[in-house]
């Protein structure tokens, strides 16, 4: 690709955003360790063990709703299923920890997990083969998602399916697919999901060490989707896609493939929102069909909106904000959270809706600069 004297791609990269980026990296990465790990348990500002999970859980929420910021605050794709991606992340990772019990289960089966002995299951479907190697769960964790998002995008996409009707198909999608996993014989565990996890690797996921390591893991997926998604964003299809955003017919009108454009950054971020998923699995210990919720899409949009759509920054921001603010709430006045939630939204449409970003004003971390492309002498007004 052609590098501009004064383009996005090269300013998007300049030392001073990797000096940011690298700081706030080491920052993430050693404090949680240093306050968990290296301090004594008594001391005042000593990292308990049942807040690193809690942090891990934020981080994939973090991930998840940067993939939900670069189709909706970039092409201008709302998607209100992306839950069905992050849930079919966190259902391959869940089939792996699965296999990874073996005779420990309550019912010493060692190829069925407890459910399908419990439903007198007789073998092991099909579906779940290879599940007991890491290495073909980390593929379908990739690829399940991906293959999904392929599939559905080429249908609507091709259709010039596009706006509100778009949103309406994709909570449809994670509707449809929450029906299908309650149901115990499609062989995913039913109503109650999958739980009781032993081991992930060989490592004991209850124990302080893995589950820092999960954290560690979930930061480093973070920071890599950030910087996967910020190349896009800054690259010669990055101003594509806000041209789609913005004037999608006239985009079309210049020859641009509309479709490919669209189809290849929607599967990108259902890869992420997977990805997202199978490291949110082993921190929470279960997953189970109200994943995919379509309640969960609609509050994915809204970490994306409080933060500030079109930032990337943004999109992670808002996620820990609102889940950290959840959290609490959701002890202190568990009726007041939906009401809250709800105000949020409507403050973000109404008061900020640039978001927090946009209130900050911390312009070093929205959108990459764009290199403006030159207008033909006949186009000008």
């Amino acid at each position: 690709m052609q590098r501009l004297p004064d383009g996005g791609h090269q300013g998007a990269w300049s030392a001073g955003f990797w000096a940011r980026f690298l700081a706030c990296g080491i920052v993430l990465l050693m404090a949680v360790p240093v306050l968990n790990a290296a301090m004594p348990p008594d001391y005042p500002i000593a990292l308990p063990d049942y807040l690193v999970p809690l942090l891990g859980k934020y981080l994939c929420y973090a991930l998840l709703a940067l993939s939900l910021d670069l189709i909706w605050g970039y092409a201008g794709i709302l998607s209100l299923g992306h839950g069905a991606f992050f849930a079919l992340g966190g259902y391959c990772m869940g089939m792996y920890l699965m296999r990874q019990i073996g005779t420990r289960g309550v019912y010493g089966n060692p190829v069925l997990p407890d459910f399908m002995v419990f439903l007198n299951w007789k073998e092991l479907p099909w579906f779940w083969w290879g599940f007991d190697h890491f290495v073909y769960a980390a593929a379908m964790i990739v690829l399940v998602p991906g293959l999904l998002a392929l599939v559905f995008g080429w249908l609507t996409f091709r259709s010039r399916v596009s706006g509100v009707h778009l949103s309406i198909i994709t909570q449809a999608m994670t509707y449809a697919l929450m029906l299908a996993f309650f149901r115990n014989d499609m062989g995913f565990g039913g109503n109650n999901g999958m739980t009781d996890y032993k081991d992930i690797l060989g490592w004991d996921v209850h124990q302080p060490a893995t589950r820092l390591g999960l954290y560690l893991a979930s930061m480093l997926a973070l920071g890599l989707g950030y910087l996967a998604c910020r190349y896009i964003t800054a690259s010669k299809l990055g101003r594509v896609l806000l041209a789609l955003r913005d004037a999608e017919g006239r985009v079309r009108f210049l020859g641009y493939s509309v479709t490919n454009a669209k189809l290849l950054v929607f599967t990108v971020s259902a890869v992420l929102a997977g990805l997202a998923g199978a490291l949110y699995v082993p921190q929470v210990g279960i997953i189970n069909p109200s994943e995919f919720s379509p309640g969960n899409s609609i509050e994915i949009a809204i970490w994306v909106s409080v933060g500030g759509r079109g930032t990337l920054v943004g999109a992670i921001v808002g996620a820990v904000l609102v889940n950290s603010a959840k959290t609490w709430l959701t002890g202190a006045a568990p009726e007041t959270w939906l009401f809250v939630l709800g105000a949020l939204f409507i403050s973000t449409t109404l008061v900020f809706p640039r978001g927090l970003v946009g209130l900050t004003g911390l312009s070093a971390w929205r959108r990459p600069p764009v290199a403006a492309a030159p207008v033909p002498a006949g186009e000008r007004v």
